[in-house]
């Protein structure tokens, strides 16, 4: 699953040290994911928690509540796990999502305050349940340019390079028509056209953020602007200067040629993350003393988060 290092202007632990967070969370995943399917194999899952004794599925549920998501009752089902391996791995993930978003709003000091529909943010779950543990995802970040704030696009960033993405979801049956510099024609079903802002508008303003940045820091890594619709056909003529436009038919093969990326975690692209987090800019206040990090599952070998 991808890591999120930035949400909008939220505190991320990746500012900290991208190098660091980023190799661990891997770590961490693959640690946690190995000992819950051990526990799925032995069928390790006690039927009456209140009458079993601590047990490593009860360490389990602690991780599982790192994300800061209480809940009101605990019922029988909370401790049952799916019955296929393929639903197995579909619960892990939903799991971890809590934390992800924890990692991306708060640090051990520092935190902040999180809008808490993203817990319910399929689009931001799409992006970190479907790619790779080495693509990181800044999702809408928030950047500080000349002390001023300036809104940029979805940022992914993969060992190979980065792709600012736009994404495009109109009713089914609407076509785009990507025919214009500044406008764009919508065609729905019943052949009415309305007008939408062109999103490569938005696209170059973060491309020129984003080259800036890296140009300050003499790191060449390559850029590319995306257009993306899962749901609608994109019509054009001409693809816009460095950017792609992917339609509901491109995208299986866009999306499988993400999914195929096989490599580690590059330096060039950790220099880039940390460059680009740098120039975000981060709203949060100091945790209160009283506060409990509560992340003992998800320990360097120092025991520090």
């Amino acid at each position: 699953m991808a890591q999120l290092i930035k949400l909008e202007d939220y505190i991320s632990r990746y500012e900290w040290n991208a190098y660091r967070y980023s190799s661990q969370f891997i770590r961490i995943k693959q640690d946690n994911w190995k000992r819950l399917y051990n526990m799925w194999l032995n069928d390790d899952i006690p039927v009456k928690p209140k009458e079993e004794p601590v047990s490593a599925f009860s360490k389990w549920k602690s991780f599982l509540k790192s994300g800061r998501v209480k809940e009101e009752t605990t019922t029988q089902e909370d401790y049952s796990l799916p019955k296929t391996e393929k639903a197995l791995k579909h619960y892990f993930l939903n799991k971890l999502f809590p934390l992800q978003l924890k990692w991306a709003s708060s640090t051990v000091t520092d935190v902040s305050f999180m809008d808490k529909n993203y817990y319910e943010n399929n689009q931001l779950k799409y992006y970190l349940q479907r790619f790779p543990d080495t693509y990181l995802l800044m999702y809408y970040p928030i950047f500080n340019i000349k002390n001023a704030p300036v809104d940029g696009d979805i940022i992914l960033i993969s060992p190979i390079g980065i792709e600012i993405i736009h994404m495009i979801d109109k009713a089914p049956g609407t076509v785009i028509m990507a025919d214009g510099e500044r406008t764009w024609l919508l065609k729905d079903q019943t052949k009415k056209e309305t007008t939408m802002l062109s999103p490569t508008l938005a696209l170059k303003r973060t491309e020129q953020i984003v080259k800036s940045i890296l140009s300050l820091q003499d790191i060449d890594f390559p850029v590319r602007k995306v257009v993306l619709s899962r749901t609608n056909d994109i019509v054009f003529y001409t693809e816009p200067y460095n950017t792609r436009l992917i339609g509901k038919h491109e995208y299986a093969n866009w999306f499988i040629e993400k999914r195929e990326l096989v490599s580690p975690l590059k330096n060039l692209q950790l220099k880039t993350a940390a460059s680009l987090l740098k120039n975000c800019q981060t709203s949060s206040v100091k945790r209160p003393e009283w506060e409990d990090d509560d992340d003992s599952s998800f320990t360097d070998d120092n025991g520090e988060i």
